[in-house]
């Protein structure tokens, strides 16, 4: 006896049940109305298995498709324009060098600082690639890692505390993981903290990420009105995609906290 794997009208596969074992021989050992109904919910599983698991393997290649696209994007936008400005500066230094040393030096020293700025960029965009500890060590013990290598490559003390968080849905765990990743950056490179703390606890199904500095502060507003966003449109674009929220306290002087919900799944 056999019957389709079916998605709708599209057959995936087929599962066969074949020598059924009889108690009786004497009695006849043919399949039932039962057995037929009892492979037909089999069936059924089976389709959505398999449907499920296609519906994964196209999920992870438009991941990594709009992965590559960002990344593209993104080397575009800031890497690129830094090395063409670093090409120009080197050719203003070669021409000065014997004409105005004075002034080929201070190309020299713009074109050394071009060229750490390119580097910055370009970790930025690594570092924004998918980690491959997330998926094999999940979000708690891939932010203490990280809050650890922070801690001991800055001179500020960056703390983390984790409080019966359950494992999230994987772009939520992203999300999260970024903009921690953004605040802390924003905190240890432009606020000049001495201390952080980082907090990820369970908030009902979901989560919440804080993330508190002592560093100098701004003004949200004046930091919109200016252009200059420190990356709070990429953390609230990160978690309004996951169905989250992102708050931001701070002022001059007097330290930054930045939250993050997430709903679960």
């Amino acid at each position: 006896m056999g019957l389709p794997i079916a998605d709708g009208d599209e057959v995936l596969g087929a599962v066969f049940l074949a020598n059924k074992r009889c108690p009786k021989p004497e009695g006849g050992c043919g399949f039932t109305a039962e057995d037929e109904e009892l492979l037909s919910i089999l069936a059924q599983h089976a389709a959505i298995a398999l449907t499920n698991a296609r519906l994964y393997e196209r999920s992870r290649e438009l991941t990594i498709a709009g992965e590559r696209a960002r990344l593209a994007h993104e080397l575009h936008d800031a890497v690129s324009q830094k090395l063409f400005s670093l090409r120009l500066t080197a050719q203003a230094a070669a021409a000065l060098v014997d004409r105005d040393p004075a002034r080929a030096k201070e190309e020299l020293q713009q074109i050394a600082l071009l060229a750490a700025e390119a580097a910055d960029e370009l970790r930025s965009a690594v570092v924004e690639l998918r980690p491959a500890a997330l998926d094999e060590d999940g979000l708690v013990a891939t932010l203490r890692t990280q809050v650890q290598v922070l801690d001991r490559a800055h001179s500020a003390h960056v703390t983390f505390a984790s409080r019966g968080v359950r494992a999230l849905p994987a772009a939520q765990e992203e999300a999260v993981l970024r903009v921690a990743q953004e605040a802390l950056h924003n905190a240890l490179r432009h606020a000049g903290a001495r201390q952080v703390d980082v907090t990820l606890a369970r908030r009902g199904q979901g989560a919440r990420l804080r993330v508190a500095d002592d560093g100098r502060g701004f003004d949200p507003s004046a930091v919109r009105r200016a252009g200059r966003h420190l990356g709070l449109v990429s953390m609230r674009d990160r978690a309004g995609g996951v169905g989250g929220g992102l708050t931001v306290e701070s002022a001059p002087g007097k330290g930054t906290v930045i939250e993050m919900e997430v709903p679960g799944g």
